[in-house]
């Protein structure tokens, strides 16, 4: 199923394989690929910092249209990228963790 394409909003996007996966994550702290997901478990100082955090990726999330499965704990959120339309993980998966990597940074 690797690397087939689909239109999505007029775009052609498609999945990408295991190695350009790992060749993508290398730039990203602590990310993990695992059954055709993307995951990141971030820890926070405070429950509110991570609920912030939330709010923010939310925010881009709905402009960008790629939106995570989120699990939220005590001073800490799991964040689950990978395209259910597709079954894996796209372009748009890499992009949406990269802007997790720049809100962690602001």
């Amino acid at each position: 199923m690797l690397n087939c394409k689909t239109v999505i909003g007029g775009d052609i996007v498609a999945l990408l394989s295991n190695k350009q996966i790992n060749s993508a994550l290398i730039s990203l702290d602590d990310w993990i690929f695992s059954d055709n997901k993307i995951l990141k478990d971030i820890s926070f100082d405070t429950y509110l910092s991570g609920i912030e955090f939330v709010n923010s990726l939310a925010k881009i999330a709905e402009e960008k249209n790629h939106h995570p499965d989120l699990k939220v704990g005590w001073c800490r959120v799991e964040v689950v990228f990978t395209s259910h339309d597709q079954g894996g993980v796209t372009d748009q998966c890499i992009e949406m963790a990269k802007m997790v990597e720049f809100i962690l940074k602001s």
